[in-house]
């Protein structure tokens, strides 16, 4: 990498020792994201050459942008057409989206090191995961890391089993997809033994576990302190199925309720991850807020679907992610997400439609116009 890639990047895992349990004082800490954010920026405008051009179609650039919120989120759609990379490709490692087997029609996000993405993702597990242990028995229900080395999640699970996992942790994925008698038997010698068990997966994985134990008519009851973590949702699945029938369902057929149950928002084009905020909530409030907060180094914004300007609490926008962990990329992000912001943080609502979208379509019209006929494409 080259030199000021190797100083933001110890500048980035700086901040994120410093603020990982944002005990800071708070004056100190939006003065510090903001500074982070700007020389982020100026970073990316200089070595990121379709961004910079984005950029230039509506004028801003690191002389006329003074706050972290002015900066332009790229359209999630650049990542699909372009090659947004401050680093060269050639040796990095290439994150790819789920939903399609050509490689031209999927996004990528390109990492040269793993160091702050690793790091970014360590502390908020432990934070929004297992506030309340250091490690637990992690039953995985999606491949690892080996089997699928162009997938965030894959290296996100293997990073929670190595950080997190206790003796007997293991996945129950492999070439031939889920090993679902393995998986069960697993299950109920857990139940057996009294120790509490973590699954973990993506949303669409539970629904076959869940046929399966119906159609055997098989039931666990998981011990006390147990959770169920989901990630994602349905995309480019043959069934749909609503979240809280889905929870339902965990209930009757794990014994776990919504207050162990966590659900991780996460993306490729992001090097971070927010989450559901129960188990941390319950664990130090005592109350239960189920909002998705994610930590310091990440901002979410709300814009209005059609002008992109930002909304008030409340009110139902698409979503914006400052990901200052994003640094080979693009510090912001114009997700197809909709939702609104809380005290507590922000509810997810789905995906953004047809004329809702317009803003989003805009910006993804400016992105491609100034880039039209480059080599990115």
């Amino acid at each position: 990498m080259r030199e000021n890639s190797i100083k933001l990047t110890t500048q980035i895992l700086q901040f994120i020792e410093t603020y990982n349990e944002k005990t800071a004082n708070e004056k100190e800490y939006e003065h510090d994201f903001n500074d982070l954010a700007l020389t982020l920026f100026r970073f990316q405008f200089e070595h990121n050459l379709p961004y910079k051009k984005f950029c230039q179609t509506s004028r801003k650039t690191p002389l006329t942008i003074k706050r972290w919120e002015q900066i332009p989120p790229m359209p999630i759609q650049g990542y699909k057409y372009l090659t947004l990379s401050c680093e060269p490709v050639e040796n990095a490692r290439v994150f790819m989206t789920s939903g399609t087997t050509n490689p031209d029609e999927k996004g990528k996000n390109f990492h040269p090191t793993f160091s702050v993405w690793d790091s970014s993702m360590k502390g908020p597990f432990k934070q929004f995961v297992l506030p309340d242990r250091e490690r637990i028995k992690i039953f995985v229900l999606s491949p690892a890391e080996d089997l699928n080395k162009n997938s965030s999640l894959s290296r996100y699970l293997t990073n929670a089993v190595s950080f997190f996992g206790k003796e007997g942790s293991q996945f129950f994925f492999g070439l031939e997809g889920l090993k679902l008698d393995e998986l069960v038997s697993a299950l109920k010698q857990s139940e057996d033994d009294g120790e509490p068990v973590m699954l973990m997966g993506a949303t669409f994985s539970y629904v076959h576990i869940l046929d399966y134990l119906k159609e055997k008519g098989l039931k666990v009851s998981l011990p006390k302190g147990s959770r169920l973590f989901d990630t994602g949702g349905f995309k480019g699945q043959a069934r749909e199925i609503e979240k809280e029938s889905l929870y339902d369902m965990f209930q009757e057929f794990f014994q776990v309720g919504r207050n162990g149950i966590i659900n991780m928002y996460g993306m490729t084009e992001l090097s971070s991850q927010i989450y559901d905020q129960t188990i941390r909530s319950a664990y130090f409030k005592k109350s239960v807020t189920h909002d998705k907060a994610g930590p310091a180094w990440v901002k979410t914004r709300v814009l209005n679907t059609e002008t992109l300007e930002p909304l008030p609490d409340g009110e139902i926008g698409v979503l914006a992610h400052y990901d200052l962990a994003n640094w080979n990329s693009c510090l912001g992000i114009l997700t197809e997400d909709i939702g609104y912001k809380t005290e507590n943080g922000f509810v997810l609502l789905g995906r953004v439609k047809g004329s809702e979208a317009r803003g989003c379509s805009i910006a993804v019209d400016q992105l491609l116009q100034a880039n039209l006929g480059g080599a990115n494409r």
